[in-house]
C-alpha cells in the first residue's frame, strides 16, 4: 500500500506539472499542494513512514526520497519557465522607442550656496579656509577667547555641555585660537562651520552655521578692518549697499563693532525686514584683544589683527527671501528644488 501510494502521487504530480505549464499562479498552487510545509502531500507521505513495519521502511524511504527530488526539480524548472514567460510578456508590452524617465536631480542647499560664495570671495582676497572640531574643550571655546569662568555665555541655558568637560562649540572662533597656537603671523583665514546654542524660534536654531574671519600681522588697523568688510559686503550683495559700523561688545575683540548694511529690500525707505530703520545688522567685528594674543602665544606688542563673524543662515534668508529659519533644516524638497 505504501509504495503504491507513492507511485500514484508521482503520476499525479507529473500530470499536474504538465497542466500548470508556465502559469506562475498554477505553479505556486502546485508547490503548496505537494511541497507545502503544513499540508503538502510530501509531508503526509513522510509521516506515513513511521506507521510502516520495519521490513517495509527501507524500500518506502528510498522511493520517497526519489519522489522528493522529482518534485523539487520539477517545481524549480516550472518556476524558472513562469518567470521567463512573465519577463517576455512585460517586454512585449514596453514601447522601447519611448524616451526614458529622467532621474530626480539633487540641488545645493541655500546655506551651502552662500557658504561657497563667501569662501570664493575671500579666496580671491588671499585668505585660506580653515576648519576645526565641533566638540571643543573649555580652553579653546572660552578661556583662550577672553571669556572668564563667570561669563554669561558659559551658562547652561546658552551652551550644550557634554561629559568630560567639553562643549558643542558655540562659535567658530575656537578655530582661530587653534590656528594662532600653531602658526605665527601673518595669518589670513576664514572659518566656516556648524555651531550650537540653546536657542530656537523663527530666527534662531539650536544648530546653525557661521563663518568667521581673522587677520593678524604687523600694522593692522581699524581702517584695514573697515576696508575689508566693505569690499566683502559689496561683493556679496552689491556695490550700491551702504555699510556702517556701530560700537559693540565682544569678549575677544577691543574695540568691537556691529556692522549694518542698508536694507536690500526697501532701499532704506523702511520695511518689515529692517523694522522700518532702513538698516540690517549683518555681522560683528573688532580688533583682536591683546589678551587673546597672549593666551595663544603671539606677541601683542608686535602684532595686531582683526576678526569678524556672520551667520550663513541669516545671509541665506536675506538673499533668498526665506521668512523662517526652521525651513532651512526641515528637509522639505520644495525649498531645495528651487535651487536646481
Amino acid at each position: 500500500m505504501g509504495l503504491e501510494r507513492l507511485r500514484q502521487v508521482r503520476a499525479s504530480f507529473v500530470a499536474d506539472l504538465k497542466a500548470a505549464g508556465s502559469d506562475s499562479e498554477a505553479v505556486e498552487k502546485l508547490r503548496v499542494a505537494y511541497a507545502g510545509r503544513k499540508s503538502g502531500l510530501l509531508q503526509e507521505l513522510t509521516g506515513a513512514l513511521r506507521e510502516l513495519p520495519n521490513e517495509a521502511k527501507r524500500d518506502y524511504g528510498q522511493a520517497l526520497n526519489e519522489l522528493k527530488k522529482l518534485v523539487e526539480k520539477g517545481l524549480k524548472q516550472a518556476k524558472h519557465g513562469a518567470a521567463s514567460s512573465a519577463g517576455s510578456s512585460v517586454i512585449d508590452q514596453v514601447d522601447v522607442t519611448l524616451p526614458g524617465l529622467a532621474p530626480l536631480r539633487g540641488a545645493e542647499h541655500p546655506v551651502h550656496l552662500v557658504r561657497r560664495r563667501i569662501e570664493e570671495i575671500f579666496l580671491r582676497m588671499g585668505y585660506d579656509v580653515e576648519s576645526g572640531p565641533e566638540i571643543e574643550d573649555d580652553w579653546h571655546n572660552f578661556e583662550a577667547l577672553n571669556m572668564p569662568p563667570d561669563h554669561p555665555a558659559r551658562d547652561d541655558q546658552d551652551t550644550f555641555y557634554i561629559p568630560g568637560g567639553h562643549v558643542l562649540r558655540t562659535h567658530t572662533s575656537p578655530v582661530q585660537a587653534r590656528v594662532m597656537e600653531r602658526k605665527q603671523p601673518p595669518i589670513r583665514i576664514v572659518v566656516p562651520g556648524r555651531v550650537y546654542r540653546r536657542d530656537s524660534d523663527l530666527r534662531h536654531s539650536p544648530m546653525f552655521h557661521q563663518i568667521e574671519g581673522l587677520v593678524v600681522d604687523e600694522g593692522i588697523t581699524v581702517g584695514n578692518l573697515k576696508a575689508t568688510l566693505e569690499t566683502f559686503l559689496h561683493a556679496l550683495f552689491s556695490d550700491d549697499v551702504q555699510v556702517r559700523l556701530r560700537p559693540g561688545y565682544f569678549p575677544f575683540t577691543e574695540p568691537s563693532a556691529e556692522v549694518d548694511i542698508s536694507c536690500i529690500f526697501c532701499d532704506m525707505k523702511g520695511c518689515g525686514v529692517c523694522s522700518g530703520s532702513g538698516w540690517i545688522e549683518i555681522l560683528g567685528s573688532g580688533m583682536v584683544d591683546p589678551r587673546v594674543f597672549e593666551a595663544v602665544g603671539i606677541d601683542p606688542e608686535r602684532y595686531t589683527g582683526f576678526a569678524f563673524g556672520l551667520g550663513l543662515d541669516r545671509v541665506a534668508m536675506l538673499q533668498y527671501g526665506i521668512p523662517d529659519l526652521r525651513q532651512l533644516f526641515a528637509g522639505d524638497q520644495r525649498l531645495t528644488r528651487q535651487f536646481e
